[in-house]
């Protein structure tokens, strides 16, 4: 199958003429409006509408997989072609291989060039998402919004006995 992570028309674009070629599924995740997804698909590259499906779970790249991963376990999806843009492809691989490599799905990169669009990202996002992976691997939960629920409340109230002049343990 095949599986683009949106963000991008040219990706989608791209993974509509794979799918042409090759005869694969496709999946977009976090994709252009439906109106647009459809228009490119369908009208613009002929392909019928059970060929192609649009998941809008998903708010970023870890998401992109962990949002459809077992769906395509459930479904024997054991490879997937993986389309992104090619300043993007290195955080989005080992995102994929980690959450995906999991459930036993391989992915094969297809960057699509993305010219004087690239961004190009840092070590520390495709790190820190990659931890972000391995941590939702090992707990089933994105670690990052178990977080952010947790942690402003705790560090207010660290933050309210500092200035009262109290210290918490240890410190």
């Amino acid at each position: 199958m095949i599986l683009v992570l949106g963000g991008d028309k040219d990706r989608e674009l791209a993974a509509a003429d794979l799918a042409r070629r090759d005869g694969l599924p496709v999946v977009v995740s976090g994709g252009t409006n439906p109106e647009y997804a459809h228009w490119i698909f369908q009208q613009r590259k002929g392909l019928p509408s059970d060929q192609v499906q649009l998941d809008y779970r998903a708010r970023d790249t870890l998401t992109n997989f962990t949002s459809l991963v077992d769906d395509l376990r459930k479904a024997h999806i054991r490879h997937a072609l993986l389309v992104t843009s090619s300043d993007h492809m290195e955080r989005a691989l080992l995102v994929g291989r980690i959450v995906a490599g999991s459930r036993g799905i391989h992915l094969t990169p297809v960057a699509v060039p993305c010219g004087t669009l690239c961004l190009p990202e840092g070590r520390r996002k495709i790190w820190g998402d990659g931890l972000r992976a391995g941590l939702w691997v090992l707990s089933g939960r994105d670690l990052r919004i178990w977080a952010a629920g947790r942690l402003p409340p705790l560090l207010q109230r660290v933050g309210r006995r500092e200035q009262s002049g109290l210290r918490p343990a240890g410190g």
